[in-house]
């Protein structure tokens, strides 16, 4: 008897099932190394300003430089001003005029416009005062009165003005002062941020661990279509953090930024600090292509957050003035700004997107790495995409606005025709690439399908270079004949279109009954390819819908996912299609609104159903999907059950069909 960790009840596997999970086990191919907000201490040579923040809350992450022995930089300037910051990237010092970047902080520095006046000053840049309309200062709700000051985000917010200041000297600022740090409060702030005029972006300088209600989050704080949203990815090595891995906001990475006597005159590599990896919450958006993370990768740009290669920054509430940051702090409002001088967005359009239709206007940082994991490109600088400092930092703005003007791309589709019988499908890739100008993000359609058939593109959205798989399918009821399909690609400056030539022949033959091997299980294992422990003999709370055998995914309380599937071929020329089996749910979950585990059916590429802790019941309930779409294929039937870390949640599959007649 083989018993489960965290289980109520036994079951029984067969040595050779045994024999294939531990080969399964030892062979599986790696996946990407997850990656979890950091808590380790700052690099060598810095101090922290903001403390590691509790549940619930945000910290700031500047980082201060400081002497071997422990105290605060000379009282002189030092570190990049705004000519460096404007050489090394390129950036006009005429653009942005009129348009606000807004800093979201939390907490009060009461010397913030002092302190403003003091680094423009000393840096020759024009006067930015409450007085003369380009410096403004509100709390969460838009009032005037600050909330309690705090020398530690009081140094962030003096980092956070001083970079907008030497990005772009002529935008105007607004500081929006959290009343505390936690992610409520500085979600309130954000949304103030963005309601007010003139505002064009939003940088965020704090970050915390990821958790389930962060896609909450997201539509509640920081989804504003047309304003370019930062946050920092971190200052800890590699390891994600929120809400920088919002799809919705642009996760800028840091660098270390070192002057040379190349054509650009300086070097960048990745700064070791530098936040980065897989998120374990957020879908991928469109426009991100890299293939060893599955869900939101980051970061999508950067800009210099070594301290060791740092900024000047004048602090007079903390320390006696002038000091040395670093930290993706720095990076974040650098990477707004940037965004301020570029191109305003077009309506609707959430500007994260941008930077990945313009990679030919970014500086490639091609080496460094901030620790190690798997795919090596989610930590160490590479050309094209990496994590720690995404697609680049900038060279001028032409990368934070729409497309390049003049720029163009070109559309094919391989094989260009093809031949199904009736309720039959085909495939074929539709291949983009960039012929002028910068890269741009291109929507795939397909029109001039016959009756009873569909398209899909996988995805429907590319950056001009890469690549999406057109799957054409026909229903019983498509008739014969040859049809053009026209596949259409719609860029921000071209649209183009290219043909495919599908011929349709008549339906064959009803090979009628059922088509899976093994359906009740009561073969141990044959012919389905499961997870550890899945399929096997079960008494109790658990056992079959009917004869000895079922399959018993999850149930363990812990962080776990099991997976149980068939490759199945679907005759074409039957008239009905139908896919069931028997479902138990079982949990120890209490809440009615969340699904924290989940179970999901797919055949092939689609997803049938999803079942989670929600739909628990006392016993077995018939499920049964319409599948004539996939007749003519051979395809996966694939149930797959997560389980986050806490409270067991069981899903029970037994009798299995999938019928043709």
């Amino acid at each position: 008897m083989f018993l489960r960790s965290g289980r109520k009840s036994r079951h029984v596997l067969t040595s050779s099932a045994f024999a294939g999970v531990l080969l399964a086990l030892l062979s599986a191919p790696l996946a990407a190394q997850p990656a979890t907000a950091n808590t380790t201490s700052p690099p060598p040579g810095t101090e922290q300003l903001c403390a590691t923040p509790k549940v619930g809350f945000r910290a700031c992450l500047a980082l201060r430089k400081v002497t071997p022995a422990g105290q605060v930089n000379p009282l002189v300037v030092s570190g990049y001003g705004p000519t460096d910051i404007q050489g090394a990237y390129k950036l006009s010092t005429s653009s942005g005029a009129g348009r606000t970047v807004a800093i979201v902080d939390a907490y009060d520095l009461p010397t913030a416009e002092s302190d403003l006046a003091t680094y423009r000053s000393n840096f020759g840049l024009p006067p930015c005062t409450t007085a003369n309309g380009c410096f403004r200062k509100i709390n969460q709700t838009g009032g005037t009165t600050p909330p309690a000051a705090n020398s530690g985000w009081g140094g962030e917010i003096a980092l956070d003005i001083d970079m907008v200041s030497a990005a772009c000297p002529q935008c105007k600022i607004l500081l929006v002062e959290a009343t505390s740090a936690s992610n409520a409060n500085l979600g309130i702030a954000v949304n103030q941020a963005a309601s007010q005029p003139g505002v064009v972006a939003v940088s965020n300088s704090y970050g915390g661990p990821e958790s389930s209600s962060d896609t909450s989050y997201d539509n509640s704080y920081y989804k504003h279509s047309g304003i370019a949203v930062t946050a920092s990815s971190g200052d800890s090595g590699y390891g994600t953090s929120y809400p920088a891995d919002s799809p919705f906001v642009t996760s800028v990475g840091g660098t270390s930024l070192n002057r040379a006597s190349n054509a650009r005159g300086w070097t960048e590599s990745a700064w070791s600090g530098a936040g980065s990896g897989c998120s374990t919450y957020e879908a991928k958006p469109s426009f991100q292509h890299d293939t060893g993370c599955a869900r939101r990768t980051m970061a999508d740009v950067s800009a210099v957050a070594d301290p060791n290669t740092g900024v000047a920054v004048y602090d007079s509430y903390q320390t006696s003035g002038w000091q040395v940051y670093g930290g993706t702090s720095a990076s974040s409002p650098i990477i707004a700004s940037v965004f301020a001088t570029a191109t305003p967005p077009a309506a609707g359009v959430y500007p994260v997107q941008y930077p990945y239709a313009n990679t030919a206007a970014l500086f490639d940082v091609t080496s460094g790495s901030n620790g190690s994991c798997s795919p090596t490109y989610l930590c160490k600088g590479a050309a094209g995409y990496d994590g720690p400092t995404g697609l680049g930092s900038p060279n001028g703005s032409a990368a934070f606005g729409p497309a390049v003007a003049g720029a163009d791309f070109s559309l094919s589709v391989s094989p260009s025709s093809a031949t199904v019988a009736a309720g039959g499908s085909a495939t074929a890739t539709v291949a983009t690439s960039t012929t002028s100008g910068a890269a741009q993000p291109v929507s795939l359609s397909a029109t001039g399908l016959p009756a009873g058939a569909s398209a899909s593109l996988s995805p429907n959205s590319v950056t001009s270079g890469g690549s999406s798989t057109l799957t054409l399918t026909t229903s019983l009821s498509t008739p014969s004949g040859t049809y053009s399909v026209t596949v259409t690609g719609t860029g921000t400056s071209a649209t183009h279109s290219t043909t495919f030539s599908l011929t349709v022949n008549g339906s064959t033959s009803c090979a009628s009954g059922q088509k899976l091997a093994n359906p009740g299980f009561e073969s141990g294992a044959a012919s389905w390819t499961s997870s550890a422990g899945v399929i096997g003999q079960y008494t109790g709370t658990h056992a079959p819908h009917a004869g000895t055998w079922d399959a018993w995914m999850n149930g363990y309380g812990t962080t776990h996912t099991d997976t149980l599937s068939q490759s199945v071929a679907i005759p074409s020329g039957c008239t009905t299609y139908t896919l069931s089996f028997w479902l138990h749910i079982d949990s120890a979950e209490t809440t009615t609104t969340v699904q924290y585990d989940k179970l999901t059916v797919k055949l092939g590429s689609t997803t049938l159903a999803t079942y989670s802790n929600l739909n628990k019941a006392t016993g077995y309930s018939l499920k049964s999907f319409n599948v004539a779409g996939f007749a003519g294929q051979t395809v996966s039937l694939n149930f797959t059950g997560t389980e986050d870390s806490s409270l067991q949640t069981s899903f029970v599959v037994d009798d299995n069909a999938l019928n043709a007649s």
